[in-house]
């Protein structure tokens, strides 16, 4: 595996990462949607006016509504966009946009036949039901669709959610039969009006973020923040997101988890992803599957 710990790549793959998430919020400026940065970058904006120093990716919320007019409008150029369909397993929950001219493979991402450059993560918002038989199947569904989506089997989820999940492919091997459930799963989970929904919660980023309730108002609107040398935009309620999603955001992590945590088995931020395939026509392995 390559790590972004050298500092000179670490700087360029941030300042990548910044430029990436300027286009991608100037287009969402132009066409009237809401985006904010989350996880990590909204930490950074926040508590280091720019990237966190160790940190080697950004992302971005977006309200469901929007997320889905985000896809659909974008226009592919040196930034291409990727989201999983019928055609194409990317092994991912939501839509990523990736740089043509760089090439950045994580290992789960070695037999997605398409652009592997750095990704810039775009994950939607979805409500949160106020009954609880309503919320239950909500996870439930948010779970099937999370499976045969991604189709891998989860990992640090315990070895009884990892026999379900094998059992569960195996008994449906067929893409396109993956895909129709996937599909109805994510129409299923997603069918709550907001305007009947107690907050905001995460389906597409994995088990540990279903359980979050977010209130509405957080991510009421969206503010331009200072973010290094340009200006980026983050949830008018970001106290609440920070300290929901994070606890005490503003103090930093132990010394040794101060490092990137995203690793790479291929990172080469000088060459587009096509030169880079063409020289190593044999790389094409999966081991997360």
């Amino acid at each position: 595996k390559v790590r972004s710990s050298n500092m000179k790549d670490l700087q360029k793959l941030q300042q990548i990462n910044i430029s990436m998430a300027k286009e991608f919020a100037e287009f969402c400026e132009r066409e009237g949607l809401l985006c904010y940065l989350c996880g990590g970058g909204c930490i950074g904006a926040v508590r280091n006016k720019g990237m966190i120093p160790w940190d080697d990716d950004l992302d971005f919320f977006m309200p469901r509504a929007d997320y889905e007019k985000a896809w659909r409008l974008w226009k592919d150029g040196r930034y291409v966009l990727e989201k999983p369909s019928g055609e194409l397993v990317t092994h991912d929950l939501f839509f990523k946009i990736r740089d043509r001219e760089t090439t950045y493979i994580r290992e789960y991402e070695t037999d997605v036949p398409t652009v592997r450059g750095v990704a810039l993560d775009i994950l939607p918002l979805d409500g949160y039901p106020g009954k609880r038989l309503s919320r239950m199947l909500q996870c439930l569904w948010a779970y099937v669709y999370s499976l045969f989506c991604a189709q891998l089997i989860p990992r640090n989820h315990g070895r009884t959610i990892q026999w379900i999940s094998r059992a569960c492919l195996a008994l449906v091997p067929g893409r396109k039969s993956r895909y129709h459930i996937w599909k109805f799963a994510e129409k299923q989970m997603t069918k709550y009006p907001m305007e009947k929904c107690i907050g905001y919660t995460e389906l597409c980023s994995g088990p540990k973020w279903l359980r979050n309730l977010y209130p509405l108002d957080a991510f009421a609107e969206a503010v331009k923040v200072p973010f290094e040398q340009i200006e980026l935009p983050i949830p008018s309620g970001y106290d609440q997101y920070l300290r929901i999603a994070f606890g005490d955001y503003m103090q930093l992590p132990p010394k040794e988890e101060r490092v990137p945590s995203h690793d790479a088995v291929v990172m080469d931020l000088n060459k587009p992803y096509d030169e880079w395939i063409r020289e190593h026509e044999t790389f094409n392995h999966c081991p997360g599957l």
